[in-house]
């Protein structure tokens, strides 16, 4: 069974300026590992239309697009408008979205003014995606998952889009951690990998109280075989 791919686009000035620590993709990435779909590639691009709509024709070609940024109240938020362009299908005040965010609104004794409406704005044949935080919904578009860039609403996103995705094989990982530097063990570990070329493996450095050393990581699908290389390649460097 081959695995499918994703890619993320994380849309937003406030990323790109500096302001605003993005911790969206890292909880993808562990998510998608987790449920056996491979994250193959992340952009940020600004808060600009004609960026947003190249980044989503370009990302398209993966199983799925995840989005994150732009789907607010403001007139910065032209997410929604730019995925419908991407597509080239029209963005209406959807009756649906109308309905829970007017409810919502009315539950709380607040207006539903002409900003708030502005999350209602969903392209045609999108699918709502559910939002248990703040109820303003995200949407699914052919294979593009539109959701929002605050991090407690974009992971309870995802839980629903994920359960609508076939998982895949579980990327699996082990590691090796040694108290050398690279430099030592490059070449041995170069070596070793290529007798595993079925395997992923990599290598990471690291400084702990100025001493140094390298997590030499192996990553797959197949337990029985991590468990063999990572049993040799201990054997390699005890």
């Amino acid at each position: 069974m081959t695995n499918q791919t994703a890619a993320m686009l994380v849309i937003g000035d406030e990323i790109l300026s500096g302001r605003t620590r993005d911790s969206n993709m890292y909880h993808l990435a562990g998510k998608l590992t987790e449920h056996g779909v491979a994250l193959r590639e992340v952009r940020v691009v600004a808060d600009d239309h004609d960026a947003i709509v190249a980044a989503i024709r370009a990302l398209r070609g993966h199983d799925h697009v995840f989005t994150s940024g732009g789907i607010g109240p403001t007139h910065d938020d032209i997410t929604a408008d730019a995925v419908a362009a991407a597509f080239g299908v029209a963005i209406t005040h959807r009756a649906d979205a109308m309905a829970l965010l007017g409810a919502h609104y009315a539950s709380r004794g607040m207006e539903f003014n002409e900003a708030r409406q502005r999350m209602a704005r969903i392209p045609d044949t999108a699918t709502l995606i559910d939002n248990p935080v703040s109820v303003a919904p995200g949407f699914t578009l052919g294979n593009v998952h539109v959701m929002a860039g605050v991090p407690k609403i974009f992971e309870a996103m995802l839980e629903g889009v994920l359960s609508t995705i076939t998982r895949g094989q579980p990327l699996l990982s082990r590691t090796l951690r040694l108290d050398r530097g690279e430099g030592e063990i490059a070449t041995a570990f170069a070596a070793f990998n290529a007798e595993w070329p079925d395997l992923q493996m990599g290598s990471y450095p690291f400084n702990l109280n100025g001493n140094y050393g390298t997590n030499l990581v192996i990553r797959g699908h197949d337990a029985v075989r991590l468990d063999a290389a990572f049993a040799a390649l201990s054997a390699l460097f005890a």
